[in-house]
C-alpha cells in the first residue's frame, strides 16, 4: 500500500483544537495589552506630535524591561512546560521562583536608573527636545509600574506552562478598561481631576498595572488548582535546577535582552530623523502589533505544544507537529499582512490623526507598507525559531539574533543614516530587514530536527 501523500501533516482534530484554545486567549491578551499603550497614544494625539514622540521615546525603556521579562517568561515556559508535561509541579514552582526574583531585581534596577539618570538616558534615544521633555514627564509616573509589571508577567508565564491562558485575557481586559477610564479622567481632567496630559496617560497605565497584578495574584493564590503556587514557594531552592535554568534559560534571557537593546538602538536611529518620523514610527508600530496578534498567539501555542510533547520523549509526534506548523505559520502571516495593507487607510483616517502633518502621514503609509512585507517573514521565522528554542536549542536562537541584530540590521541602518543620507523609508526597512533574512536560516535549522532535546531530568530532584 502506498503511503498517504503529506503523511507528515497532522490530521488529528484535537491538535488544532489545542492550538486554538491556547492561541486565541493569548492573541486576545496580546491585543488588549497592546491596546493599553495604544489607547494612551490615541488619547494624547490631540496634544501634538511632541507628546506622541515623547511617549514613544519613554516606552523604549519600558521595552527593555518588557523584553527582559519576556525572556524570563520564555525561559520559564521552555523548561517548566516540559516538567509539567511529566507531572513535576515542584520543579515548575522552583523555576517560577527563580524567574520572579530575577524580574523584581531588574525592575528595581531600571526604576533607580530612570529616577537618577532619566534625562541622559532619554537623550541617547532622541535629539528632539520636545520628545525628551515629554518623555521625562511620562516616565516620572511610568517607572513606578516596573516591578509590578515584572511580577505580573512572570506569574502569567507560570500559568501558561500549565495551559491556563484565560487568566491572562481576564487580567489584560481589566487593565484595558481601567486604562481607558483613567485616561479619560487624568489626560483631559474630567470628574474633578486635574488635566495632566502626558502625565495622566502614564498614571493611567500605572493604575492599570496595579489592578492587573491584583487580578493575576488572586487567580494564582486563590483559584488555580494545577500549580498551587504559594508565597512560601519563593524560598524553594535546588542547585541542579538552578544549573539547568541558567544553562538553558540564560541564552533565552540574553537573546531577548539583545533583542530589547536592538529595539532601543533602532529607536535611537529613528530618533535622529525628526519628530515626524518618530511620530509615524510610533503610530504604525502600535497598530501593526494589533494586526499581528494572531501570529504571536499561534507562535506561542505551537512552541508550548511541541515543548510538552518533547517533555514526554515523543519525538516523532513533535516532528509531525513542527512540519504542520510550518504550513500554518506563513498562511496566518499572509492573511494578517493582507488585512493590515487593506486597513491602513482606514486606520490613518481616524479623527485623532487628522491634525498630523502631511509629511507624517506620508511616512505612516510608507512604514505600513514595509511592515506588511516583513510580517510574512516574521510569521514564519519567529514562530519556527520559538519551536527550536522550546525544543532545547536555546543557544542557537541567541547567536542567530545576535548576528542579525548587531551585524546586519543595525549596521545597515547606520550606514543609511550616517553615510548615504538615505530616506526614512529605507532606514525603516533596514531596521526590519532581519524579519525576512532570518526566515532562510529558520527553514534550514528547523527541518534538520537536531534541536529536539528533552530538558527534564529523569533522576530524583
Amino acid at each position: 500500500m502506498k503511503p498517504k501523500r503529506f503523511s507528515w501533516f497532522v490530521r488529528d482534530i484535537s491538535f488544532y483544537k489545542k492550538l486554538i484554545l491556547i492561541a486565541l486567549p493569548m492573541a486576545g491578551q496580546s491585543v488588549i495589552s497592546f491596546g493599553v499603550g495604544l489607547v494612551g497614544n490615541l488619547m494624547v494625539a490631540h496634544l501634538g506630535e511632541g507628546s506622541i514622540s515623547g511617549i514613544y521615546v519613554a516606552n523604549q525603556i519600558q521595552g527593555i524591561l518588557h523584553m527582559f521579562v519576556m525572556g524570563l517568561g520564555a525561559a520559564l515556559v521552555i523548561l517548566a512546560a516540559q516538567y509539567f508535561g511529566r507531572g513535576d509541579t515542584r520543579s515548575v514552582k522552583t523555576f517560577t521562583s527563580f524567574s520572579i526574583q530575577l524580574a523584581v531585581g531588574v525592575g528595581a534596577a531600571l526604576f533607580l536608573l530612570m529616577t537618577f539618570f532619566g534625562r541622559p538616558i532619554l537623550s541617547l534615544l532622541s535629539n528632539s527636545t520636545p520628545a525628551i521633555e515629554e518623555g521625562l514627564v511620562y516616565m516620572s509616573w511610568l517607572r513606578w509600574s516596573f516591578i509590578i509589571f515584572a511580577i505580573t508577567h512572570v506569574m502569567l508565564a507560570a500559568m501558561r506552562c500549565t495551559g491556563q491562558v484565560n487568566v491572562g485575557i481576564v487580567a489584560s481586559t481589566t487593565a484595558f478598561l481601567v486604562t481607558i477610564f483613567f485616561n479619560y479622567v487624568f489626560i483631559y481632567g474630567n470628574l474633578g481631576a486635574p488635566e495632566m496630559g502626558v502625565a495622566g496617560a502614564a498614571l493611567a497605565i500605572l493604575l492599570a498595572r496595579i489592578v492587573e497584578c491584583v487580578v493575576v495574584l488572586t487567580f494564582v493564590l486563590r483559584i488555580d488548582k494545577k500549580l498551587k503556587y504559594r508565597p512560601k514557594d519563593l524560598l524553594l531552592r535546588n542547585k541542579t535546577l538552578s544549573f539547568d535554568y541558567f544553562r538553558y534559560g540564560l541564552p533565552v534571557i540574553l537573546g531577548d535582552i539583545t533583542w530589547g537593546f536592538g529595539n532601543t538602538a533602532k529607536s535611537a536611529i529613528i530618533g535622529r530623523l525628526g519628530t515626524s518620523v518618530i511620530a509615524a514610527s510610533s503610530i504604525v508600530g502600535n497598530f501593526s502589533q494589533l494586526f499581528a496578534i494572531f501570529v504571536y498567539g499561534l507562535a506561542s501555542a505551537g512552541s508550548l505544544t511541541v515543548g510538552q510533547v518533547i517533555g514526554k520523549n515523543d519525538f516523532e509526534t513533535a516532528k509531525k507537529y513542527t512540519k504542520t506548523l510550518q504550513v500554518l505559520y506563513p498562511c496566518v502571516g499572509l492573511i494578517s499582512a493582507s488585512v493590515m495593507f487593506v486597513m491602513r487607510s482606514a486606520v490613518l483616517s481616524l479623527p485623532q490623526f487628522q491634525e498630523l502633518t502631511s509629511e507624517t502621514m506620508e511616512f505612516c503609509f510608507q512604514f505600513f507598507t514595509i511592515l506588511c512585507v516583513t510580517l510574512v517573514g516574521t510569521s514564519y521565522q519567529m514562530s519556527t525559531l520559538q519551536i527550536v528554542r522550546a525544543g532545547g536549542a536555546t543557544h542557537f536562537v541567541f547567536i542567530n539574533d545576535l548576528i542579525f541584530v548587531w551585524l546586519v540590521m543595525i549596521p545597515m541602518a547606520l550606514l543609511g543614516l550616517l553615510v548615504f543620507d538615505a530616506p526614512p523609508w529605507f532606514i525603516f526597512f533596514a531596521i526590519h530587514c532581519d524579519q525576512i533574512l532570518k526566515a532562510f536560516v529558520a527553514v534550514v535549522k528547523v527541518n534538520r530536527f537536531r534541536w529536539m532535546k528533552n530538558l527534564t531530568r529523569t533522576d530524583q530532584i
